[in-house]
Formats: structure tokens, sequence, C-alpha cells
């Protein structure tokens, strides 16, 4: 059965590159750009692997991993969170957060493919 990912980034030109390099590895992808959008998602459909970034409108990926780490249901969805910010701090947020995996922005296509393939 195909994995399913979302992927939840606001930068187009990721979600292309991104979505490409996944199915070309045999992913489902759905992409959704807006955190609100995301989390009602995962709650609605959970997928097998949450890739999320940590700056999205609406919700922060920060905040909707706080929702899925408390909610009963999906506590145990594995979860890269991806960003930019490449701080300690932001790294130790995500962590403590419940992040599986953080991932500094910009990663190579073999960095997310064997995290991905780890969480799952």
């Amino acid at each position: 059965m195909t994995k399913r990912v979302l992927l939840a980034e606001d930068d187009p030109n990721i979600v292309v590159s991104l979505s490409f390099v996944l199915e070309r590895a045999g992913y489902a992808v759905e992409a959704l750009s807006d955190g609100q959008e995301v989390l009602e998602a995962v709650l609605r459909d959970p997928p097998d692997i949450l890739i999320l970034d940590v700056m999205l409108p609406s919700l922060n990926g920060l905040e909707i991993l706080k929702e899925i780490r408390a909610s009963d249901t999906i506590r145990d969805l594995p979860v890269l969170v991806m960003t930019a910010k490449t701080q300690r701090p932001d790294e130790d947020a995500a962590l403590s957060s419940g992040a599986n995996i953080f991932m500094k922005k910009p990663f190579s296509n073999a960095e997310m493919l064997e995290a991905v393939a780890k969480l799952l």
C-alpha cells in the first residue's frame, strides 16, 4: 500500500520540488500551505507522515505539532519538522514540541528521503 505524505509548506517552489522527489520515490503526496487547513486535514484523515514547515500562515508548525501530540487519536503520527530557522533554540523548540526529526533548510533530496523512510 502506498504511504501517504502530507506536506505542510507555503513556499510553492519547495512544494513542487519535494512533491516531485517524494512521488518519484513512490509516496502519495498532498500539499497544503495554510496551518489551519493542515491541522484540519490531519484530524480528518491522518496521513502516514507529516512533513511540517514551522512558518505557516494561520497556525505555525509548532502550534500544529502541539495539537497533534495532545490528541488521543493522532499523537503517534510521525512528524518531520523543517525550517529555515536554523538556531539551536528553534531546533530545541521543535523537538520539545514532539518533532520526530528536525531538518534545517536547505537540505538535500537524499536527506529528505532518508528521513521519511526512517520515520515510516
